[in-house]
Formats: structure tokens, sequence, C-alpha cells
């Protein structure tokens, strides 16, 4: 898969709810390392300010703000490493870990780490406007790996709920959906009350 892989706008896949409400639009994403690495380096160097990310699986969801700019990301057998100056840092399977020639990485391990899929996604409230918007992975089992939320207008930096949506902070979905979907900014996630929305 080239580097160069560019999405179209249009979504993928739309999840609706049960009474046809709009619920979910995803954009899928090639999992393989050559596709990953730019889109995963464009967000945590470019966009660092503001995402929430960690892994979101049933019974816990981990968002962490980053530190800080990353002060390098580097590739090494599969793992993008993502090191911060605080000192901490996270290392995430995105392609072939094949291990060393004394400690190969089995099979069923390789299959497992490497990512199945992955998604840009824009989620909608009870009023049926958009309200979140982000990045996911899963791996080869299945298993959440990362979420990644990009800044959002009915957040406020402390993570509490905002009174007045702050639009200013769909810049980064704006640029990121520009960039990988070829997206043009739309009038359609400035009309959500958030999550209070009927």
């Amino acid at each position: 898969m080239d580097a160069n892989w560019r999405g179209g706008p249009e979504p993928s896949e739309t999840i609706r709810t049960e009474d046809g409400r709009m619920r979910r639009e995803v954009w899928s994403v090639p999992p393989q390392e050559a596709v990953l690495e730019p889109i995963l380096r464009d967000i945590f160097e470019n966009h660092f300010e503001g995402i929430r990310f960690g892994p979101l699986i049933e019974g816990a969801a981990y968002e962490w703000k980053c530190p800080g700019k990353p002060t390098s990301i580097g590739l090494m057998d599969g793992y993008l490493t993502v090191m911060f100056a605080t000192g901490g840092h996270f290392h995430l399977c995105i392609g072939e870990n094949r291990g060393s020639a004394a400690f190969p990485t089995p099979d069923d391990l390789r299959l497992r780490r490497k990512p199945s899929r992955a998604q840009f996604f824009r989620g909608f409230g009870r009023d049926g406007k958009p309200v979140t918007w982000g990045f996911e992975m899963w791996n080869g089992a299945d298993e959440p790996m990362l979420s990644v939320f990009f800044p959002n207008p009915f957040i406020e930096d402390d993570d509490s709920l905002s009174k007045i949506p702050v639009f200013a902070r769909l810049a980064s979905w704006r640029a990121i959906s520009g960039t990988w979907l070829g997206r043009a900014p739309e009038s359609l996630d400035e009309e959500g009350a958030g999550f209070g929305g009927k």
C-alpha cells in the first residue's frame, strides 16, 4: 500500500439507530504500516494539543492528553513509539512485528498484534448532529488498540461540558479529514446542540 493513501470524502459506512437516526459515520483506512504511520505522525506531531487518546474497551475508557509535542516518533519492528519530554511514551503496533533472530515473534502473536482495521469516525448525538470526531484501530484479535478523540466544540480543556460550543475546536478534524479524506469543512459539524441535544 502506498504511503500516499488518501481516502474519499464519502463515508465507507453509515450506522443508524433502530429508529433511523444517524449514529456514526466511518471512513475505513487500510490497516497497513505505510498508511498508518503518516496518519499517526500527522495526528501526534501536528494536532497533539487538545486530543484525547488511549484504548477504549468494554468496562474502561482511557482518554489521556499529550503532555506536549512529542520529542520523537520512531518506527522499529512494526511498532510506532511516541516519546514525550516528560519521559512518558507509548508503543503501538502498526505493522509486522518480527522480533529478533534470537527471539522471533511467533506467527500467532504477530497476527494478533498487527492492526486488522482502522478508521476515522464522526459520531452523532440524539439530535442527529455531530458530537464527536476521531480515529480508532483494532488488532488482529479485533481488540481495541487506540481511540483518538479530536478537540471537541462541546468539551472544555478541563474535560467539562462547554456551556457554549466553541466550533474553532473543529480545526484538527477539518485539517485531518481534509488531508486524509479529501473532505471540505461542513456546516453540519456546527449545527449540533452537543451531548445534551434532543
